[in-house]
């Protein structure tokens, strides 16, 4: 009766930033927008007919996928969506790495990667990051089975000078290369241009950081038609209707506001900056992150110390026991008055 078990598919699961109960706290963890949507949002919400979810929404996401089209200046056959960048990616990973050879990716990135690997039986190698964080290019130009690689890295927030990633593509013409940009609009250069040049590229991006809709689940890819048509055929033997007729009815109205979007990114942007004075100020030392976030480390203080006396105080960041990693903090930059109360509590514990 016990044999069932033998069967089963084990993984060791992703674990996401904590999410705390309460409401008084400064959540600095999960790299969420500190603003809300575009009020264009909550105007289609007013008008959305409740009674239009008694039927199925659109499989094709037909109105999301025009208006992303419209925004980025591609045409609609480039795009695919998903249920956030998560969905995409770990379509993506499904469709495209099916061979015998590993997949590569970092060894200090994005932590689900692994986990899809594992999850879909897909061999893989870690390439360890350099000294300084950045990645070693030879690394990539070895036989493989596909490649990912984020556009800036997380958790350090660094980016990859262009020319990394098109060595890369021009190198690696028989394998799909990803390029995760979750946080691109925060300061990075975003690849998309190279879709038209190179056809086993494909770019994903998501509204949770930069479009202030983590709650909502919208991911999407960009790349050339056969790839995008590769993934929506998997993507329908798996889960036809996976976007519900809301997410997609608010997400058009977030991509029409291009100016509430460029606004709160600049304001996240300034925020960041002035925290990283401020941060140096006191101590802490990191790599010059283009994200929304900042991976910092004191010389003197431990990480863990620090993230525990932080979160008793009501302030939640992120910290991560791995190796080469375990002496720093992610940092999510919040508004200016959550970033100031931050500085505030570190000064003190710095000083005491």
């Amino acid at each position: 009766m016990m044999n069932w078990r033998k069967n089963v598919r084990r993984v060791e699961p992703y674990v996401p930033g904590e999410q705390p109960k309460e409401k008084e706290v400064i959540k600095l963890n999960t790299n969420e927008n500190p603003y809300p949507p575009s009020p264009k949002v909550a105007e289609a919400l007013m008008e959305f007919d409740y009674e239009d979810l008694r039927r199925y929404p659109d499989p094709e996401s037909a109105e999301l996928i025009e208006a992303l089209a419209e925004t980025y200046h591609v045409k609609k056959e480039q795009v695919f969506v998903g249920v956030g960048s998560d969905d995409v990616l770990a379509m993506s990973f499904l469709t495209f790495f099916n061979s015998k050879k590993p997949i590569l990716f970092p060894d200090i990135t994005y932590s689900f990667y692994d986990v899809w690997a594992e999850e879909f039986r897909i061999p893989y190698e870690t390439k360890p990051l350099k000294d300084d964080f950045q990645i070693d290019v030879e690394d990539y130009l070895c036989e493989n089975g596909g490649i990912v690689l984020p556009n800036p890295n997380a958790p350090t927030g660094l980016l990859e000078p262009m020319e990394v990633y098109e060595r890369i593509l021009r190198e690696n013409p028989d394998s799909v290369v990803i390029i995760d940009e979750a946080y691109v609009d925060f300061g990075g250069v975003s690849v998309l241009p190279l879709i038209e040049k190179y056809e086993n590229l494909l770019v994903v991006q998501t509204f949770s950081k930069s479009r202030c809709m983590a709650g909502s689940r919208i991911g999407y890819a960009f790349g050339n038609p056969e790839l995008i048509q590769y993934l929506n055929d998997v993507k329908y033997s798996f889960n036809s209707y996976t976007m519900d007729r809301i997410t997609q009815k608010i997400g058009v109205a977030m991509l029409r506001d291009q100016e509430y979007f460029e606004n709160t990114v600049k304001q996240i942007i300034e925020t960041r900056e002035w925290t990283k004075q401020e941060l140096r100020r006191l101590g802490f030392t990191f790599g010059d992150s283009k994200a929304n976030f900042i991976f910092a480390r004191h010389e003197t203080f431990p990480a863990e110390e620090m993230f525990q006396a932080l979160k008793e105080a009501g302030i939640y960041v992120r910290y991560f026991k791995k190796p080469r990693i375990d002496n720093y903090l992610r940092i999510s930059i919040g508004t200016r008055n959550d970033m100031e109360a931050l500085v505030s509590f570190l000064e003190k514990y710095v000083k005491e």
